[in-house]
């Protein structure tokens, strides 16, 4: 995740309601429009990176099965996304086949792609901010929670912006910032935060996945009673990683599956 340099975003304008196509370790028919700023890289990390003075606490000390899956995690944090990768370029194919099943794709480099929200034909340029590691939540998203996962892509909930965050690229800005947020690549998490969240990778070994899953379901909502355009998703982002760290930190929470938002997941 060396790769961070900024990049232009894509807005999605809604045109009509509808898209019509068919271990230890436990919417819409749209035109895509090009703009300045950035969703990824520096436009992100200045949102979701940056450090408050609440982070400079000592690190927390670790039992040895949260070692081992906080390295497990990290080792797929670093595996970059390379389209000259079989098992990269099958999991892309595969992301495509679960979103759209009654449309065939044309190739892994295709104008098709813009209709889930990547930024031009090609969606490998878009990972540079998140890695592989990105398209398995989406994936992951997809094959768990296919209901949820349709109704963001379509954007068929509540009372919709003119212009909308790009789904697939705004996927890749969560994977990123929870990745800052839980201080996930560092030897032991230097926040409260993040060493709760490794007790409950302790417990699950696909805990980052489902937290991605919520954290982009209340990323919506959060948009959703903002009342949101594209040009407030920064805002947006603040706002769900608050109520996430506010939710990780709740009282008598052992599981991922009891954090209020959760119920938030149509499976």
């Amino acid at each position: 995740m060396d790769d961070r340099g900024g990049g232009s975003f894509v807005a999605v304008r809604r045109i009509s309601q509808g898209l019509e196509r068919g271990n230890t370790c436990h919417s819409t028919s749209a035109e895509v429009v090009a703009g300045s700023a950035a969703w990824l890289g520096r436009g992100l990390s200045c949102v979701c990176a940056q450090r408050r003075e609440s982070d400079a606490r000592p690190s927390f000390d670790l039992t040895p099965a949260q070692e081992e899956c906080l390295q497990t995690l990290q080792n797929r944090i670093d595996i970059a996304y390379d389209n000259s990768i079989p098992e990269h370029q099958e999991a892309l194919r595969a992301l495509w086949n679960v979103a759209f099943p009654e449309e065939e794709l044309r190739g892994l480099i295709s104008e098709q792609w813009k209709e889930m929200g990547w930024q031009g034909k090609d969606p490998s340029t878009d990972f540079r901010g998140g890695g592989f590691i990105s398209l398995e939540n989406l994936l992951f998203f997809a094959r768990n929670f296919p209901k949820s996962f349709q109704d963001l892509l379509r954007k068929q909930e509540g009372d919709r912006s003119l212009w909308e965050y790009p789904f697939a690229v705004a996927g890749v800005n969560i994977t990123f910032m929870l990745i800052q947020m839980l201080d996930l690549e560092a030897v032991k998490p230097r926040t409260l935060v993040g060493a709760t969240f490794l007790k409950f990778l302790a417990e699950n070994d696909s805990a980052f996945d489902l937290l991605y899953c919520i954290t982009f379901k209340l990323m919506d909502r959060e948009w959703l009673a903002m009342h949101a355009s594209y040009m407030d998703f920064n805002t947006v982002m603040k706002a769900t990683r608050r109520q996430l760290e506010k939710e990780l930190l709740m009282e008598d929470i052992s599981r991922l599956e009891e954090l209020p938002s959760y119920d938030l997941l149509d499976q």
